[in-house]
């Protein structure tokens, strides 16, 4: 039985970002959307996140350099992938760079830093499509990437949790399959 207030969990999908047109968020709104999504469990308080905004010509020099990046990792890269690296943060007219900024000096692990960076990312996701927008949250070799990272710049305690590319969904994101609740959920018992 879907209970009515999960329907937003229930109808979540991932938009892939070739399927993502204009418009955009406004600005107002995207505010009001990265407002909501920073309401995430925090131990301690440190705000271990960070957003950054990548649009119009600010997404064609990010692609340009990342595809500039890969043709020098590998100088043999094909026509396609070239094209494809530089293309990639085109599709989607708004892409929001979202980083774990680890304080090391802290009591709280990294881990729960990285997972409260990770929950800001799944609240854009979920705020998105509850505002009518597409989103999908993508990683790639340049998340991993310390000189993308420094392109974005980010200091040696900052890193890449996602690339959250939001816009309207030009046709309807596909339902796949999810796993089973028997499959994944047990009852521990001494």
């Amino acid at each position: 039985m879907n209970q009515p207030n999960l329907d937003i969990l229930n109808a979540r999908r991932s938009v892939p970002s070739r399927q993502l047109g204009e418009p955009a968020p406004d600005e107002a709104t995207l505010r009001a959307l990265i407002e909501a999504a920073l309401r995430v469990p925090d131990h301690g308080k440190l705000e271990p996140f960070r957003i950054r905004i990548l649009r119009d010509d600010a997404k064609r020099a990010f692609g340009n350099a990342l595809a500039k990046m890969a043709l020098d990792a590998n100088p043999d890269l094909s026509e396609s992938k070239r094209e494809k690296e530089q293309r990639r943060y085109e599709h989607a007219p708004l892409v929001l760079v979202v980083s774990a900024r680890i304080d090391g000096d802290s009591k709280v692990p990294e881990l729960e830093q990285n997972l409260t960076a990770g929950c800001v990312a799944y609240n854009l996701l979920l705020g998105a499509q509850a505002l009518g927008y597409g989103a999908q949250w993508l990683t790639g070799w340049a998340a991993y990437d310390r000189d993308v990272a420094k392109l974005l710049g980010m200091k040696k305690h900052e890193h890449v949790i996602g690339f959250i590319h939001v816009g309207t969904p030009t046709m309807e994101a596909p339902e796949r399959d999810r796993p089973s609740y028997d499959d994944i959920v047990s009852t521990w018992q001494p």
